[in-house]
């Protein structure tokens, strides 16, 4: 098998993954740099986030750090590690103002400072936003930067199968090349998983179709725990059918949320923030109007509510909401300007993921995790819109800077486990590609994704929970050791998908084991069975560890600095 020696391996290419690359690249010319992405950089799933970054620009105005850690802790259900939250909002606006340096073009306000416009669950417009096309400039922006760093290679469309790991130390990963079919080895002395979140474990979902959880597998497959893995962020505003998003500066620029009498009916939920109200919040609200008979009738059991900018104007919606125009008029056939667009929650985010401290270092040594894949925790039970880039920035910086200064420590290999090479190899292609066997590999990802939607949604109890992990458990069982049709090996795009399927199978027996042991509502994890916050018992993180029984459970407390658990108004 080749052989690719390097310094420091990035898993995946987006936000987390491209910051991290110039932080480390940067900090010495003769750091090699090695990035690998499934797709290529520029299609990573970042380019479609549209709403803004939070971070707080404008102290004088009356915004300040704590009130952006205070938010951000509030609005987690003080599941947060506030901690890690007061270093976050601390380095938040360093990662603005350095995108404008590299020449992001945020948008501006009339005197040519840039914007801000309002996000659900803060208390100051601290969103930096550059129209409602954010991540596809943000993504060009640090893409552009990446290319003028020759010690930065880029591995597009390679797969990254494993980590390698010995005597508790990371060694490398192992990844198959698309194009060609065949297994390679990374060899590294620091690797930083950047591969983001499990959105495609759900079938109504904003996630792009590559967010499939293989890094958190990875991750979980060597002994690391996976944190806090219950709670899944539901966004209000999905297009139906599509689940596309429509972005929450949808409601920042003064959008309604209107059911089916044509009420604005968050004035019942949270009556100081209104549609404004944190995701968790208003994705209830929506589902309780639906539930009681207030929504409208939608296709496939989708039934939705109204969100309402007619009364924005036209300039309004040209000017700031652009995307969301065309996104509607494409996909729905509806002009915002004239007519309300139909939307329900959709699966949006991964608060949890790979456990790591608040350097970004998982128990691994000299392997890191940005982004969504990990799970500092700074989102605790429920993220704040505009603060997961925010993250991907920040972390991207930290783990960068943190796997360049241990390698240049670090003067030599330690080699691959060569034992763990072999069984990879073996997996993928003989239990795999030539003698896998099993269910129909697309129908049984249909069912997974179809299970997960309908039984840990916005609203969860015991008995569905029960249900959903034996229809997991049971999948797994059908689908083997991976059924695959197409025996070649360039571009087999077959081979991948059921890699990805295996990988999510995993994942979501996490989220539905976690999910049941967690007896309370918390944030993004509600139940009907036990529809209260349980401080007493439950003011803590979940770790999940691998074992061929299913997940073990285990707890870690929360870390709070200054702000004690009280109750949510908004």
């Amino acid at each position: 098998m080749d052989k690719i020696s390097t310094d420091i391996v990035i898993v995946g290419s987006g936000l987390a993954g491209l910051r991290a690359a110039i932080e480390a690249a940067s900090i010495d010319s003769s750091i090699q740099v090695s990035v690998i992405s499934k797709v290529h950089a520029m299609r990573s799933h970042s380019v479609a986030y549209a709403g803004g970054t939070g971070a707080v620009l404008y102290p004088d105005e009356g915004d300040s750090f704590d009130l952006h850690a205070f938010d951000t802790v509030k609005g987690s259900d003080y599941l947060a590690d506030q901690d890690a939250v007061e270093l976050f909002v601390r380095l938040a606006p360093r990662e603005i103002l350095r995108l404008e340096h590299w020449g992001m073009p945020w948008s501006r306000r009339p005197d040519g400072r840039i914007d801000q416009r309002p996000f659900g669950g803060h208390s100051f417009d601290r969103a930096c936003y550059a129209s409602d096309k954010t991540g596809l400039h943000a993504m060009q922006t640090l893409y552009n930067t990446c290319l003028k760093y020759d010690n930065i290679a880029f591995y597009h469309e390679w797969f990254a199968t494993s980590i390698l790991v010995e005597d508790n130390e990371f060694r490398g990963f192992t990844a198959l090349e698309i194009k060609s079919g065949e297994l390679y080895i990374f060899e590294a002395k620091a690797g930083i998983l950047a591969t983001g979140g499990a959105g495609r474990l759900y079938s109504f979902t904003t996630y792009g179709h590559s967010a499939t959880a293989e890094g958190m597998a990875m991750a979980y497959r060597v002994g690391i725990p996976l944190k806090d893995m219950e709670f899944i962020q539901f966004h209000p505003t999905g297009l139906v059918p599509s689940g596309i998003l429509i972005s929450e500066a949808a409601r920042g620029e003064g959008g309604y949320l209107r059911n089916k009498q044509g009420e604005r009916f968050m004035s019942k939920y949270a009556p100081e923030k209104m549609e404004l109200a944190p995701r968790d919040i208003v994705s209830r609200a929506m589902m309780r109007e639906i539930i009681e008979g207030r929504g409208f009738e939608g296709p496939n059991g989708l039934d939705y509510v109204h969100l309402d900018l007619t009364h924005l104007g036209e300039e309004v919606i040209d000017e700031k909401l652009t995307e969301i125009k065309m996104i509607a008029m494409k996909f729905a056939g509806i002009n915002p300007v004239n007519e309300p667009v139909p939307v329900r929650p959709v699966a949006h985010y991964t608060m949890g993921g790979v456990h790591v401290d608040i350097n970004g270092q998982t128990p691994v040594k000299g392997l890191w995790a940005a982004g969504e894949v990990n799970c500092v925790s700074i989102h605790g039970a429920n993220r704040l819109g505009c603060n997961s880039t925010t993250d991907c920035l920040v972390y991207g910086y930290i783990t960068g800077k943190n796997a360049a200064e241990y390698v240049l420590k670090k003067t030599v290999r330690s080699g691959v486990p060569l034992i763990q090479v072999e069984r990879e190899e073996k997996r993928i292609f003989d239990e795999i590609l030539k003698g896998g066997f099993g269910d129909d590999p697309y129908l049984l990802r249909r069912e997974m994704q179809n299970n997960m939607t309908r039984h840990a949604y916005v609203f969860r109890d015991g008995k569905s929970l029960e249900e959903g992990l034996r229809k997991i458990r049971e999948l797994r069982k059908r689908f083997g050791t991976g059924s695959v049709s197409d025996k070649s090996r360039e571009f087999n795009q077959n081979l991948i998908n059921v890699l990805e399927l295996d990988a999510m199978l995993e994942v979501a027996e996490v989220v539905l084991v976690s999910a049941l042991a967690r007896t309370e509502s918390r944030g993004a994890h509600y139940r009907f069975d036990y529809p209260k916050r349980d401080d007493v018992n439950w003011l803590k993180h979940t770790l999940a560890y691998r074992t061929p029984e299913g997940p073990r459970l285990e707890y870690i407390p929360v870390k709070i600095t200054k702000w004690e658990p009280k109750e949510r108004k908004y």
